[in-house]
């Protein structure tokens, strides 16, 4: 029975072989390693994946997908929206210290996921998405870019990222009225240690007026939280690096 995709779950299957090769190729899974996939969807990228890996854990949230996948004993299917799933937990489960996160992301979640995910960083070994490509442009961006703003200061902290792969709208069925990318996320062995708390905050109001010098929007906040040091205000929010966003939060915890 032919499965019609869902627009409330932002259903969009990859049907391009040459596209999902490439994707397989990048993330280069070896046999028996953990890997985590969210949103398995027709098992477009899951099939190639379980081939090399031998079994797999799927998060699909879509029962009806779920119970075709139940039928094949070499998936590990968690039916769940995966803003509720523990990858500590799942982890624990699995037996292991870390996880490989995959996954074709629902775009008009792909945000809170991110984030969800990298509230357990330290059990993720690395993931790999195909996102929004107007979003992994944000996620990469260096200051000084136009795409340069809160997400990319937020994931830089505590990502390295590359825009590994670009795939057309043609690579899905239906096709998406967006362009798509691939990113690979690696967790950071040695983040800044800062509040992320106190780094969310900051970036937010940071980049609250964008075309406006940061004396105008963050000293005030400076004023507030007390902060007697040296950073400078007479730039805009997308001129200050990472780095410097991460020094400013770290002095302030």
């Amino acid at each position: 029975m032919k499965h019609i995709p869902r627009k409330r779950f932002g259903q969009n299957f990859l049907t391009d072989h040459g596209i999902i090769d490439a994707i397989v190729d990048a993330i280069h899974p070896q046999a028996g390693e953990p890997v985590v996939e969210i949103g398995p969807g027709l098992m477009a990228l899951t099939q190639p994946l379980v081939e090399r890996l031998g079994k797999i854990t799927v998060i699909e949230l879509d029962r009806d997908l779920a119970v075709r996948l139940r039928l094949r004993p070499e998936l590990d299917v968690v039916e769940s929206d995966v803003l509720k799933v523990d990858f500590r937990a799942l982890a624990q489960r699995l037996g292991v210290p870390r996880l490989r996160v995959v996954g074709n992301l629902p775009y008009n979640i792909s945000s809170p996921i991110l984030f969800h995910l990298m509230d357990c960083v330290d059990v993720v070994q690395d993931q790999h998405f195909m996102l929004q490509k107007e979003v992994i442009d944000r996620m990469v961006a260096d200051a000084g870019s136009s795409d340069y703003g809160r997400l990319s200061v937020m994931l830089q902290w505590r990502y390295a990222m590359e825009n590994v792969l670009f795939v057309p709208p043609e690579s899905f069925d239906p096709p998406p009225k967006v362009n798509s990318a691939v990113v690979r996320m690696v967790p950071k062995a040695q983040p800044a240690v800062l509040n992320p708390q106190l780094l969310e905050e900051l970036v937010r109001v940071a980049f609250s007026q964008r075309r406006k010098i940061l004396r105008n929007t963050l000293g005030k906040w400076l004023e507030e939280k007390g902060f007697a040091g040296d950073f400078d205000l007479q730039r805009r929010a997308e001129e200050v690096p990472v780095r410097e966003y991460e020094a400013l939060a770290a002095a302030l915890s």
